[in-house]
């Protein structure tokens, strides 16, 4: 009985290898049988299998950015990977990479959630009028939009305090208490202080929020009045008047903590600062042409306006209903 000559079945078994076991690195695979990865994709792109070898790479990226954004969504990933290897022949189409990730089980699932109130807006404490609705802002650190959200863990439900800058949507301050008491919102409000350049740059400054009596307490209020920075609210319950802040909490908590067991506060806490961490310099936002809030906030990068003013959205909810 004639044996198959090993040279020319190793980068069969090595394929076979990285669909059984696809955490076990490609690099690992070929030294098995005395080869590298540069002689894997050499022998792929001479016997015409070049396509599979592309998915194999498009595959292992996904899984990649899966493991630091786990539940972010097909077409971010796809402009993630298409920086990538875009450039290759036979890149596939965004359809065909979506049947990719299918086929990999790699597409997500929607879950249901529960829902716990945040805002108490049933207090004695000053409100104040809207400042932002219809503006639009041309530059960072004009306007901070704030919020409060739950984060459940095993051990009970901690609070998240988020502030955004709401030009590059980069998270500037955040804090997480397992209590909704006012000095969480102010420890995430004196982080997004220090981000500050100079102490003057927060003049003029808007910081918007709802009604809730955290940001209406005296001792909130006093610290931004110290400041010099406006303070605006929403004047209604409709989520509209705060929508870059709703929509920030909504993309931490869906794409890094829901579907995932968290222990406990401290367990909590880790995996919020990563998250952050990999919203505000990883994931590409598609309200800032796929580009990162970091790099608008920082680094001058100009996105085209895609959003809505509180107006435009709401008359594009009209029309939808007519």
């Amino acid at each position: 009985m004639q044996h198959p000559d090993p040279k020319k079945i190793w980068h069969q078994t090595v394929s076979w290898l990285r669909s059984v076991y696809p955490h076990f690195g490609l690099g690992k695979c070929c030294a098995l049988f005395g080869y590298s990865r540069q002689s894997y994709y050499k022998h792929v792109e001479e016997n015409g299998f070049a396509e599979q070898a592309l998915n194999e790479l498009i595959v292992q990226s996904v899984r990649t950015y899966r493991q630091q954004m786990p539940r972010i969504g097909s077409r971010k990933l796809y402009i993630l990977v298409k920086r990538e290897f875009g450039s290759q022949q036979g890149f596939p189409g965004r359809d065909k990479f979506l049947d990719l990730l299918s086929d990999q089980g790699l597409l997500l699932r929607i879950k249901r959630r529960k829902h716990y109130k945040t805002t108490d807006s049933n207090h004695p404490f000053k409100r104040y009028p809207n400042l932002i609705r219809d503006k639009v802002f041309r530059a960072p650190n004009q306007e901070w939009a704030c919020d409060i959200t739950y984060v459940e863990t095993a051990d009970g439900v901690c609070y998240l305090s988020l502030i955004t800058d709401l030009y590059s949507r980069k998270i500037v301050g955040w804090a997480l208490g397992e209590t909704l008491q006012t000095v969480h919102c102010q420890r995430a409000l004196e982080m997004a202080l220090e981000t500050l350049r100079y102490p003057e740059d927060s003049k003029g400054l808007i910081h918007h929020s709802d009604r809730g009596c955290q940001y209406c307490s005296y001792s909130y209020v006093d610290r931004l009045k110290s400041r010099g920075i406006q303070i605006s609210m929403t004047e209604s319950g409709d989520p509209l008047e705060n929508a870059v802040a709703e929509r920030v909490n909504g993309i931490i908590k869906s794409e890094w903590l829901y579907g995932v067991e968290i222990k406990d506060y401290a367990d909590c806490y880790e995996r919020v600062s990563q998250a952050i961490e990999t919203y505000n310099n990883l994931r590409p936002h598609m309200s800032l042409d796929y580009q990162t809030p970091t790099e608008v906030h920082d680094f001058g990068a100009v996105p085209v306006r895609h959003w809505k003013t509180y107006s435009e959205r709401k008359q594009a909810n009209q029309e939808q209903t007519l």
